[in-house]
């Protein structure tokens, strides 16, 4: 049995996300995908992909490296979700931050020039282990990574709270959620 995983290393970091519903996850609100690059090719840096009603349901970017944002947009956010992947959607320059942990509330804050963004994560269930090599996912890539699922998040554009709440959803045998601090997080090229 090898211990070395197959495939190139793409990229280590985090990959967090929110989504948002009003009907347990038939209609999305708001969805986020918020990436702490520790490394990639492109180098290391923050950015966050946002679409929904806080957004006027245009997608937006912000990043504090934009080199990264757009090899994140270009080698993974355009197999993951491909309105985020369009490389005509300008990137907003932003400062990003971290506070709390898993244990109570996680919160990303995110400031550019005209707005602030408040990420926030709390009641967070037991965490878990995800290996989906990109041939189990039929995709070209694959991820190995830490699960935090949270029961309950909350998303802030300017004082704006967005509408709905994330919901539960299994993941195998595990309990997961439409909200999720996934940390630890290494994506493989097949």
């Amino acid at each position: 049995m090898s211990t070395v995983e197959a495939g190139k290393v793409l990229m280590t970091g985090e990959n967090s996300f929110i989504r948002l519903s009003q009907d347990g996850g038939s209609t999305l609100t708001n969805r986020t995908s918020h990436w702490r690059v520790l490394w990639c090719p492109a180098g290391s840096g923050h950015a966050l992909f946002m679409l929904g009603e806080l957004s006027d349901h245009q997608v937006r970017i912000y990043s504090d490296n934009i080199a990264v944002a757009r090899w994140l947009q270009t080698n993974i956010e355009s197999v993951l979700f491909p309105d985020f992947g369009n490389l005509d959607t300008p990137v907003t320059a932003a400062v990003f931050e971290q506070m709390g942990d898993a244990h109570s509330t996680t919160s990303e804050l995110i400031e550019s020039d005209d707005d602030v963004i408040r990420m926030q994560w709390y009641d967070t269930l037991e965490p878990f282990v995800i290996n989906a090599p990109g041939s189990a996912t039929g995709r070209p890539i694959g991820v190995i990574t830490t699960f935090f699922p949270a029961k309950s998040a909350q998303l802030t554009l300017n004082s704006t709270v967005g509408a709905g709440s994330p919901w539960l959803e299994p993941r195998e045998d595990r309990q997961s959620s439409s909200a999720v601090l996934a940390w630890s997080e290494t994506w493989l090229k097949v």
